[in-house]
């Protein structure tokens, strides 16, 4: 062994393929102060093409960073990895959105006992933990500049739908465990911060739906306008969740809107790095505007230029003016559209006219406006006046054949349901058409302007919301389907031979 290896400063970089700690790991091996050991669960390492041709691979090929493969339950496999370690960064984790408390459990309780375990066994001089802010949030109380005297709380109940959040770029994250390391590694610095715990934070707090905004604006995406309160949706989450402790043990999969998501996206969660910046010598190295900007370069290949697709919900709507205008793909011709119906509604039930009589007046109130409407100069009070043109009422030929083509696609969407119901094998499309003919029924029985006042609201959201969740209705459904079949008597017909 020569000198430059006995003399080498090697650090340990527990759940070192994850997110955050690639960061870390590629700052750290930047630095030229450190060997770098990668430990993870997998066997092998699997580098993409970019890290294969960039700082790690060739850290790797170099000796300067190597592969371990650790599990936090094993004390062998840790003691092992840490060997020789000045310093452990602890970032392993398993995945949160994963519903199994015995794994979290035995990983971030149990696991990190290990770790801490390890790292006295080995020797280590420093061991610097990663937690997460969500520790402290209690679900229903607001969190504005808490600090790290905050207690941990008692239990989650339903949030006050504030949305300040401090969202932090990964780089800072990184950095916030060097400037950790560097302040433990000297004695004044070990005897002002060891064993204390710091938040990290941009210092740049802002609202949850305007990051989200500016997020997908820089991906090309509309940016949401619909605001459902909270009280609406926190009972639909509890159902989904009453839902999936039913039937989880019949293989339902996790479902995406719970009571902790609807909790963590309606509440504050803002904290004062205050402590990090006067002990650590903490400072973001990126800013929250150059942050969104990596971000939104990083994943350019989910612009919305480059995920244009046809959902199922518009080739059922015909994919033309029906389905742009009850998804709200065309806002405009969307409000058009309700405003309509809602003199319609005003005419048939509040004034009590019948429908031949609403449908004159409507008539007459139309040809008044555009009477009106054609009298009226070009510039009013400075405000100008665009006319209808008559050619605005004419119906091209390829509009006519546009409206051709969206109703037979209409029409031939409708037999390829009645084909696949009629083979017998598709039972999610069947519980579909049954809950479709049963909301049906249920306002076919109410009074026509009950029907009308539930059905019209009932059609411009429930289309949009199955739309925009797709993937969850159908992985719902799916999952009912499944249950149903396992109580479902299967006919085996076997053929005896002939002697």
């Amino acid at each position: 062994m020569d000198a430059a290896e006995a003399s080498a400063r090697w650090c340990v970089v527990t759940g070192g393929r994850g997110f955050a700690a690639r960061h870390l790991v590629l700052m750290l091996l930047r630095s030229g102060e450190w060997r770098v050991r990668v430990a993870d669960l997998a066997q092998v390492i699997s580098l993409d093409l970019d890290e294969e041709q960039g700082i790690l691979g060739a850290a790797i090929r170099e000796g300067q960073a190597v592969y371990a493969s650790a599990d936090l339950r094993d004390k062998a496999q840790l003691a092992k990895a840490f060997e020789g370690a000045e310093v452990v960064f602890h970032m392993a984790a398993p995945d949160s959105s994963i519903n199994n408390f015995h794994l979290h459990y035995s990983v971030n309780v149990e696991g990190t006992k290990n770790v801490i375990d390890a790292c006295i066994h080995c020797k280590v001089k420093r061991l610097i933990y990663t937690s997460s802010p969500s520790v402290v949030f209690d679900g229903v109380h607001g969190i504005f500049n808490a600090d790290e005297s905050m207690p941990y709380p008692d239990k989650y109940i339903i949030g006050d739908g504030n949305n300040y959040y401090d969202f932090t770029y990964v780089e800072n994250v990184a950095y916030g465990h060097v400037c950790a390391d560097k302040t433990l590694s000297s004695e004044d610095g070990a005897k002002r911060a060891a064993g204390k715990a710091y938040f990290v934070t941009n210092v740049e707090p802002i609202k949850f739906w305007e990051f989200m905004s500016l997020l997908l604006n820089g991906l090309g995406y509309q940016r949401p306008s619909i605001k459902i309160p909270v009280s609406v949706m926190m009972p639909l989450a509890h159902v989904v969740e009453w839902t999936y402790k039913s039937f989880c043990k019949y293989g339902m999969k996790v479902p995406q809107l719970t009571p902790s998501r609807i909790r963590l996206l309606s509440c504050n969660r803002t904290f004062s790095c205050s402590r990090a910046k006067d002990q650590l010598g903490y400072e973001p190295i990126v800013s929250l505007k150059d942050g969104l900007k990596r971000t939104i370069e990083s994943y350019s290949h989910m612009q919305a230029q480059n995920q244009r697709s046809i959902s199922k919900t518009s080739i059922l709507l015909g994919n033309g003016n029906v389905a742009k205008t009850l998804l709200w793909e065309d806002s405009k011709q969307t409000m058009t559209v309700l405003l309509l119906l809602a003199v319609i509604y005003y005419q048939l039930f509040t004034c009590g006219y019948t429908i031949i009589t609403a449908m004159a007046k409507i008539f007459s109130l139309t040809a008044l406006f555009l009477f009106i409407h054609g009298m009226l100069p070009a510039n009013v009070f400075g405000h100008k006046i665009e006319k209808l043109e008559p050619s605005n009422f004419h119906i091209s030929q390829v509009e006519a054949h546009h409206i051709a083509c969206s109703v037979s696609s209409s029409w031939n969407s409708l037999v390829g349901v009645l084909k696949s119901l009629c083979r017998g094998n598709d039972w999610p499309l069947f519980l579909k058409v049954v809950f479709f003919l049963l909301v049906v029924s249920i306002l076919s029985a109410m009074s026509s302007e009950a029907a009308f006042k539930i059905g019209i609201p009932l059609i411009f959201i429930g289309f949009k919301a199955y739309e925009k969740w797709e993937d969850t209705i159908d992985s719902l459904v799916g999952d009912a389907c499944s249950f149903v079949l396992q109580f479902t008597p299967i006919q085996i017909s076997s053929r005896q031979k002939q002697t």
